[in-house]
């Protein structure tokens, strides 16, 4: 893997996006079902272009939420729930899901959401809160 930058300018996080979409078309070719057991929710959850998109955009703000975010598997088997809250309705990324629950795997904080149509569980964000 490619040196992960750690610094905040533009460049900086171009790079780190970049890494974050790299790991991600890796990730999704050794799981073509794109989804992950969770053991405390007794629940998949769900990986799509959305869980992309959201987590490459704010995680690549930092060096530790970049390198979390390449512990994806891990974080998606093992995340325990912490708090449930209802999503925006108002919000372009959030109006698909009628719950969002906010979940932790060690310092990271793992953001879930649960859609309306059908009841699945997809991964929204993956950061580290600072």
């Amino acid at each position: 893997m490619a040196e992960i930058p750690i610094g905040h300018t533009k460049e900086e996080i171009k790079v780190r996006e970049k890494l974050i979409k790299d790991f991600y078309s890796k990730w999704i070719s050794e799981h073509p079902d794109k989804k992950v057991w969770n053991k405390g929710l007794s629940e998949y959850i769900h990986v799509k272009f959305l869980s992309i998109n959201e987590t490459y955009e704010k995680a690549s703000r930092s060096y530790e939420s970049t390198l979390a975010v390449f512990q994806l598997t891990e974080i998606l088997e093992n995340a325990i729930l912490i708090n449930t809250k209802p999503a925006k309705r108002n919000t372009k990324n959030q109006k698909q899901f009628e719950a969002l629950l906010m979940m932790q795997y060690n310092n990271i904080k793992l953001t879930i959401g649960r859609q309306r149509s059908n009841q699945e569980l997809v991964q929204y964000c993956i950061t580290v809160p600072k």
